[in-house]
């Protein structure tokens, strides 16, 4: 059995469209991860649980997501040693995401949580593989191979732009 290197949690199923896209980018670098549901009010022990043994399962990266009142990624921060990030979610019950990203971004002092944009678990995903990355060489040049694909895609974008002028760009696409 492979050990998943990052763990990938959510307050509630509900989250799962948006938090598939930080699973997606761990599996575009090779990434093993696990992914399951943890409510910080809900179910308070499993969390607890959850981030307590997450080193001692070999987790080195935490991605959190949670909507509303967004507590599952610092509640995880202040139970875990491991690097946790979050991702405020936009959910049914939200101020327009604003009450997500400011529960996750005002942590206290001494309990950081990264925080990505309202609904960025793919950029979670991609700060938890540069995480990684530091002590990975391989991955580390995954991750430089991926900057030099974004690169490369708008530097192609410029080129069409500048070929067709701005008039014409959208209708040539």
């Amino acid at each position: 059995m492979i050990t998943p290197l990052i763990g990938i949690v959510m307050g509630s199923d509900s989250d799962l469209p948006v938090m598939e896209a930080a699973a997606n980018v761990c599996k575009d670098f090779g990434i093993e991860y696990e992914l399951t549901v943890v409510s910080a009010h809900r179910t308070p022990m499993r969390m607890f649980e959850y981030a307590q043994g997450a080193k001692d399962r070999g987790l080195q990266v935490i991605i959190a997501g949670a909507g509303g009142a967004a507590h599952l990624p610092g509640m995880i921060a202040s139970i875990t040693t491991l690097p946790v990030i979050g991702v405020p979610i936009k959910s049914s019950n939200s101020i327009d995401g604003w009450d997500s990203i400011l529960s996750i971004l005002q942590m206290p002092n001494g309990i950081p949580v990264a925080t990505v944009a309202l609904n960025a678990a793919n950029n979670a995903g991609l700060l938890a593989v540069k995480i990684l990355a530091i002590s990975n060489k391989e991955l580390s040049q995954k991750v430089q191979d991926y900057k030099d694909e974004l690169q490369k895609t708008v530097l192609k974008k410029v080129e069409l732009l500048v070929g067709n002028g701005w008039p014409n760009h959208f209708d040539e696409k």
